[in-house]
């Protein structure tokens, strides 16, 4: 509930700050023709996102027959999450990572790497997907859209405002010194609160997975294993599309310290103890 809060709270304050730029850069015209640009970006990128991130992985669609005990259990998961059975798919990737995407439940997808499946046990891997089929039932990739549409935005008026003089409601232009100062700090607090969005999502989906799996523990091991066999053992799809790092279970090219103010993902510690304490309860 804390992280569902979270969410509506982020993106009201990436609500308000396109809302104050574009009347400080861009007028209300400038807002309007921003926000029409980002939407029509954001919704060919939500309609074809999913065929887009397959074919970009070369992800392989398996079924009962060419991986029956995968599929068993995607499908097993899928009817506890009361979830109609998303396409599954897995990419040749000695990396071990996940993803789910699809613009709904109707349409959703799941992938799991080579490297994940060989790598972690039933357990752990039952609650990897579990995890990546919260992804679906929170409808997580609509809220991505969203928040990386009003970011978009953001970045585009203060493209305007860089370029054009910025102006007050009134049409008088403003302290040039200022207009530039916050279409150059701007899109960075759009960034950061899309991020903080994301994380908020991720805990979500930890919290949710481990509810359909019935298994906190399980994706606790899972985190921890996927974090320390990833290390030295680079994603190369997403090395050559870094965009579609953020759809992963763990982020393959997030680093810690201040850069972890610009990731996706939470610290997988932080992700570890939450789920532990599902599992044991908080320690003492």
């Amino acid at each position: 509930m804390f992280n569902l809060m979270k969410t509506a709270v982020l993106m009201a304050g990436i609500t308000a700050l396109f809302m104050a730029l574009g009347s400080l850069l861009g007028g209300q015209t400038g807002m309007v023709l921003a926000l029409v640009v980002a939407l029509g970006m954001n919704f060919f990128s939500y309609w074809f996102s999913d065929q887009m991130v397959l074919k970009m992985y070369n992800a392989q669609e398996v079924d009962a027959q060419s991986a029956p005990q995968f599929h068993r259990m995607v499908a097993d998961l899928a009817q506890r999450a009361e979830l109609p059975m998303p396409r599954v798919y897995i990419i040749d990737e000695a990396a071990p990572n996940a993803f789910a995407t699809g613009r709904n439940p109707t349409h959703a997808a799941v992938a799991a790497t080579t490297g994940l499946l060989r790598a972690l046990s039933e357990r752990e891997v039952r609650g990897v997907m579990a995890h990546e089929l919260a992804h679906v039932k929170h409808r997580d990739i609509l809220i991505s859209t969203i928040s990386a549409t009003m970011a978009g935005a953001i970045g585009m008026l203060a493209n305007f405002g860089m370029m054009f003089s910025a102006r007050d409601s009134e049409g008088r232009p403003t302290n040039p010194i200022a207009g530039l100062l916050v279409a150059l700090l701007a899109p960075l607090a759009a960034s950061l609160i899309q991020m903080a969005i994301s994380r908020a999502r991720e805990f979500e989906a930890d919290r949710g997975g481990a509810e359909i799996s019935g298994d906190p523990a399980a994706l606790a091991s899972a985190l921890q294993k996927i974090q320390r066999l990833a290390q030295g053992l680079p994603l190369e799809a997403a090395e050559r599309h870094p965009e579609t790092a953020q759809m992963m279970i763990m982020n393959p090219l997030s680093g810690g310290g201040l850069r972890g103010l610009f990731s996706t993902h939470p610290a997988t510690e932080e992700r570890v103890a939450r789920l532990q304490a599902m599992a044991y309860g908080p320690r003492g």
